[in-house]
C-alpha cells in the first residue's frame, strides 16, 4: 500500500476491523518511513453490476455515482453521508438480489426518491427535478404542493 504522505510502499498494518455487514475490512496501517498513519478499506471484488438507462443502453453500476447525485441533493441539508452510503448499499442489494444483476435506471431513481422523502423532503424535491426533468417552474410547484398537501407524490411517467 502506498502511503497517502510520503509515497512509500513500506508500511504495516496496526489495526483490522469487519465492517458491521462483513463486507468491508478497514485498516489501520502506519508508513514505516514517515511513521503517519492512514486508513485503509477493502471491499470483496463482485460481479459488476449493470444499469438499463432509459434508451436501452446498459452501463456498469457506478456507486460513486449515485452518492454524487446524493450530495449534490442533500448539499447544506441535515443528512449524514452515512444515511446516503445506507441507500447506495440498498440498491447494491436489491441488484445483488436479482438473477441477472441488471436494474432499470428509473427503479434505482425512485428507491433513491422514496428514501430522500422519508429523510429530507428538500433533498427529495431537488433529486425528483434533475430525476424527472422538470421543464418549468410549473412542475416544481405541483411537486411541492403534493408535498405540502401531505398526498403521495406522482411517479415517473
Amino acid at each position: 500500500m502506498k502511503c497517502p504522505y510520503c509515497g512509500s510502499l513500506e508500511e504495516k498494518v496496526v489495526d483490522s476491523r469487519e465492517g458491521k455487514d462483513g463486507a468491508v475490512v478497514r485498516r489501520r496501517r502506519q508508513c514505516q518511513q514517515c511513521l503517519k498513519r492512514f486508513t485503509t478499506y477493502e471491499r470483496i471484488g463482485e460481479i459488476h453490476f449493470m444499469v438499463i438507462k432509459a434508451d436501452g443502453r446498459r452501463e456498469p453500476f457506478d456507486r460513486h455515482k449515485v452518492l454524487g447525485g446524493l450530495l449534490k441533493a442533500t448539499q447544506k441539508r441535515p443528512v449524514s453521508v452515512v444515511q446516503l452510503e445506507k441507500i447506495v448499499d440498498e440498491i447494491e442489494g436489491r441488484l445483488a438480489e436479482k438473477a441477472e444483476r441488471e436494474m432499470p435506471s428509473t427503479e434505482i431513481g425512485e428507491l433513491i426518491m422514496e428514501r430522500l422523502y422519508e429523510i429530507d423532503e428538500v433533498a427529495y424535491v431537488r433529486f425528483a427535478s434533475v430525476y424527472r426533468q422538470f421543464k418549468d417552474v410549473r412542475q416544481f410547484v405541483e411537486e411541492v404542493k403534493g408535498l405540502r398537501g401531505g398526498g403521495r407524490r406522482r411517479r415517473a411517467p
